[in-house]
């Protein structure tokens, strides 16, 4: 069971996903809180495996709270994944949220099966990138010059196969996906993750996505890959 607290200070919003996560069999709803300070002070009590975080609230937004809970750790407990919600693709709180530590971005006019599938992605330790935050924040490292990012060089030291699972992260597909697109099991995806982002001096999936696009590898516009 996937225990969820969810802090956003808008009700229907609120409200309306709680009874979309509600109605999952394997997700429980611990929490629904409406400012970042009580989701912060409500994690260390009901230990939630996945924080929905709204970025903007008051008395404090869902930034400081994301850097508080991923910058703690509860007694006894793991450190929740962060899900941000955001009614914007991309803008200086996605940005910030990322950095402070979440797992992943979900707009707010998402389809409930996405907001499901990114829950059960970041709960296993994935990373979740809507396609459209991706391509934003790709043109983010574009205007950032100075970013460290892996040129076209370095990406010729990846084997076929990690190439292939880069371009599969660059489309925004969780492991899970990866593994059935390439007939390979999860746990091989995040071997060839984690030798791709060795290889190229990264740390973050989503600076492994940067990259995909940076030098070409993918373009904004190409299909997703047949199956292998």
């Amino acid at each position: 069971m996937i225990r969820v607290l969810l802090a956003d200070d808008e009700v229907l919003m609120r409200t309306g996903i709680a009874m979309i996560l509600d109605a999952e069999p394997d997700i429980e709803v611990v929490a629904v809180v409406d400012d970042g300070s009580a989701a912060v002070t409500s994690v260390d009590g009901l230990k939630p495996d996945v924080v929905v975080m709204d970025v903007r609230m008051p008395v404090m937004d869902g930034v400081e709270a994301t850097k508080r809970i991923i910058g703690s750790n509860p007694t006894g407990h793991s450190v929740p994944a962060v899900l941000v919600l955001t009614t914007y693709h991309v803008d200086e709180a996605v940005r910030s949220s990322l950095r402070a530590g979440a797992s992943g971005f979900v707009l707010k006019d998402a389809a409930p099966a996405e907001l499901v599938a990114a829950i059960h992605a970041v709960a296993n330790g994935e990373a979740w990138l809507d396609p459209a935050v991706a391509k934003r924040l790709l043109a983010d490292f574009k205007g950032r010059p100075e970013s460290p990012l892996p040129n076209s060089e370095q990406i010729a030291c990846l084997t076929h196969r990690e190439r292939e699972v880069l371009i599969l992260l660059a489309h925004g597909l969780p492991n899970r996906a990866i593994a059935d697109h390439l007939f390979i099991s999860e746990a091989t995806v995040k071997t060839h993750i984690s030798r791709l982002l060795m290889k190229m001096g990264l740390h973050d999936r989503a600076g492994a996505v940067a990259t995909a696009y940076r030098t070409g590898l993918v373009a904004s516009d190409d299909p997703l890959p047949p199956r292998s």
